[in-house]
């Protein structure tokens, strides 16, 4: 390690990677949240037509990260892969301001996207030993960076895009990105050495048990997403038209509860690391996979709640501070599964793969959102409480699923550390 000097009690290198992280997901969601409307009112094109752009463009967004991963992994590096995954995405961003290159626009983001995506998360883990029992909870801290960006991005860029015009909103986008890659580009000194990559021929350091787990863990958050997902899409949908959004004599925007989420998420992290700390010095620290299931069963009391309003509710209109507290429920129950998987994918992953392996958890997020479209489509065939219900069940299933692979996934990993 090149620098180990703390800040917050952790590396220097975590502080240059979550700013960097940071402002790589404002360039993408403020985009993102500018696509549709760019998209119907300015390129005028169907709504149907759109919407298959844009989960096109989504699903390539986390397809490409496999790939990008294998290509670091072998040829690139992950310093090399930043840098020119971050120029490749600032390029295909102030592509966006001509409207002729819109295709060649998301094909470039998608692709510069895969190199990124994976490597900077990868890099996260070599900042610790194995051992070190900051290296789970630094993908927390990782986990508010994502947050920061998402809940500023809409509000910045598409505010801009709306007011000023949209080439104007996808060019701050395009900034963002920059700004990422100056962080990381000054913030070499305190980054961990380039790891050694695999060559042409060389066996894979991965054994069955930890390629078994991995799966295993893959297809649960799967699962587990399947109802995640639904954030954006039912649960929308249901604010929109079951909620009494009326405060102080004032109607509250149905989108502004989805920047709920990312909030939640930078109020909540810092007292549950402190608790997870406490825990880990009186030596009562929760395996991954125990850890995970805790925070898929949080998300499926969070849908019970939703059920019950929506049955009680009846032809009325469910208060918009029920929504909140689901939202308050079912951010705590993220925290305690997505980051924590994203860590243990990192930190299970050999020296050698470990953009590959990160990549393979990106690929989980293409799989679970895919599957989430496919229950979101009983949105309308379904009563409103049987299908929040089900959102539960799936919920519940997934940490049903961790805790029969807490075993496995606690020798691999006790295994890992180890080494």
């Amino acid at each position: 390690m090149k620098d180990t000097r703390n800040w917050f009690g952790h590396p220097r290198g975590l502080t240059v990677l979550f700013l960097t992280n940071m402002w790589e997901q404002f360039s993408y969601f403020g985009m993102r949240a500018l696509l549709v409307y760019f998209m119907t009112k300015q390129l005028m094109l169907g709504q149907a037509q759109a919407s298959f752009i844009y989960g096109a463009y989504t699903a390539c967004a986390y397809f490409t990260p496999i790939i990008g991963g294998v290509m670091v992994d072998r040829f690139l590096g992950k310093r090399r892969a930043i840098i020119i995954g971050a120029s490749v995405m600032a390029a295909g961003h102030f592509m966006m301001a001509f409207e002729p290159l819109f295709y060649a626009a998301l094909i470039t983001i998608a692709l510069g996207n895969g190199l990124f995506l994976p490597t900077l998360p990868s890099q996260v883990g070599d900042l610790y030993r194995r051992d070190d029992p900051r290296r789970g909870w630094a993908y927390n801290v990782y986990y508010v960076g994502i947050n920061i960006g998402g809940f500023l991005a809409p509000l910045l860029c598409g505010t801009i895009g709306e007011v000023y015009g949209w080439h104007y909103g996808f060019g701050l986008a395009g900034l963002g990105m920059l700004a990422g890659l100056v962080i990381y580009l000054s913030g070499q000194p305190y980054l961990p050495p380039e790891p050694e990559r695999i060559v042409a021929g060389e066996k894979r350091p991965f054994d069955r048990q930890t390629l078994l787990v991995l799966a295993g863990i893959g297809i649960a958050v799967t699962v587990f997403r399947a109802a995640y997902e639904q954030v954006g899409n039912t649960v929308a949908l249901w604010a929109d038209a079951g909620v009494d959004r009326h405060a102080a004599g004032l109607v509250i925007p149905m989108t502004w509860f989805q920047s709920l989420n990312p909030l939640f998420v930078m109020l909540l992290t810092p007292p549950l690391l402190a608790y997870w700390r406490r825990r880990a010095a009186a030596g009562h620290d929760q395996p991954p996979a125990r850890r995970m299931a805790a925070g898929a069963v949080i998300v499926a009391a969070a849908y019970l709640l939703l059920a019950t309003l929506a049955w009680t509710s009846g032809a009325g209109a469910t208060a918009w501070g029920w929504l909140a507290l689901f939202f308050v429920a079912f951010t705590f129950g993220e925290l305690f599964i997505l980051p924590t998987g994203l860590g243990l994918f990192a930190r299970l992953a050999p020296p050698s793969l470990g953009t590959t392996t990160v990549g393979a958890w990106f690929l989980i997020i293409f799989s679970g959102s895919l599957s989430a479209g496919l229950v979101g489509s009983l949105w309308s065939r379904l009563e409103h409480g049987l299908f929040f219900l089900l959102l539960a069940g799936l919920a519940a299933l997934a940490a049903l699923l961790l805790l029969l692979l807490d075993p496995a996934t606690e020798r691999v990993d006790r295994t890992r550390r180890a080494v």
